[in-house]
């Protein structure tokens, strides 16, 4: 799971896929070239680009698809964007967090056990 502010996007990588592998698919998706992306693993600490995914701890064991792994991204900010200076500085990491679903009302807590009413 890739993330950036309110971005999500989820795709499947090998163990052995490096990180600069990974960005030519952020790049198929958002048109961002790998020179203009920053990916960080967990401990937020930037991942090298001949690196793999097992070497920053990505593994199918510790990442799978009912609890996927986070990748966070940063893109290079330029002054101007229709200028595409290649120079420009990355934004910090952002990755806005998801909200959480309001409580059930009690008409429906007492439903919940396996779907069905519980009797008195």
């Amino acid at each position: 799971m890739i993330r950036r502010k309110k971005l999500t996007i989820f795709t499947d990588a090998k163990d052995t896929t490096s990180v600069g592998e990974l960005k030519k698919i952020i790049e198929g998706i958002l048109k961002i070239q790998p020179h203009n992306q920053q990916l960080f693993n967990k401990d937020n600490t930037i991942m090298e680009d001949e690196k793999t995914l097992q070497d920053y701890g990505l593994t199918s064991t510790t990442a799978k698809a009912q609890s996927p792994a986070t990748v966070g991204l940063a893109v290079r900010l330029t002054l101007l964007s229709f200028f595409r200076d290649e120079n420009g500085i990355f934004e910090a990491l952002e990755l806005t967090p998801y909200s959480a679903p309001p409580d059930l009302p009690d008409v429906m807590k007492s439903q919940e056990s396996n779907g069905q009413e519980q009797s008195s």
